[in-house]
């Protein structure tokens, strides 16, 4: 039994291939378990992501300026936040020819857009965060917990 040929793939054909499915036939659902805008929200909304595109947010930085902006964050944990940002189109990355190497990291305009709806959320959340405090004690409280 013969097989059909199949047709070659472009690299750029394979790199829009998404699970089997053409990426300009999908509608992007967050919600739904194989979209790929699901990565992209784990990305910006993990633990050091948010924090990395709003360190940004006022300009360019280079990697210990930033790990400094983002206290606690590890050297190996920002470095995988920030390829994965870059993979994700959010960051640029800038590796400066001089001596000692130099890297910069800046928004794209797509991090800038993302950045500035995370600063808006920041925002509101410091602005509540007393009444997240009580709610918080009033949760102990009716539990027992100390």
């Amino acid at each position: 039994m013969e097989t059909a040929a199949q047709p070659a793939v472009t690299p750029a054909q394979a790199a829009a291939d998404v699970g089997g499915l053409n990426v300009d036939e999908l509608a992007f659902d967050v919600f739904a378990r194989n979209c790929p805008s699901r990565g992209t929200l784990e990305h910006v909304t993990g633990r050091w992501g948010g924090l990395t595109l709003c360190a940004l947010h006022d300009g360019t930085l280079r990697f210990n300026e930033l790990r400094r902006r983002v206290d606690g964050v590890s050297e190996k944990m920002l470095s995988q936040t920030l390829h994965a940002l870059e993979r994700d189109g959010l960051v640029h990355r800038e590796a400066q020819p001089t001596n000692p190497p130099r890297v910069d990291y800046t928004l794209t305009p797509l991090g800038r857009e993302v950045s500035e709806r995370l600063l808006a959320l920041i925002t509101c959340l410091e602005d509540r965060m007393e009444d997240v405090l009580r709610a918080r004690r009033n949760y102990d409280e009716a539990r027992g917990a100390r």
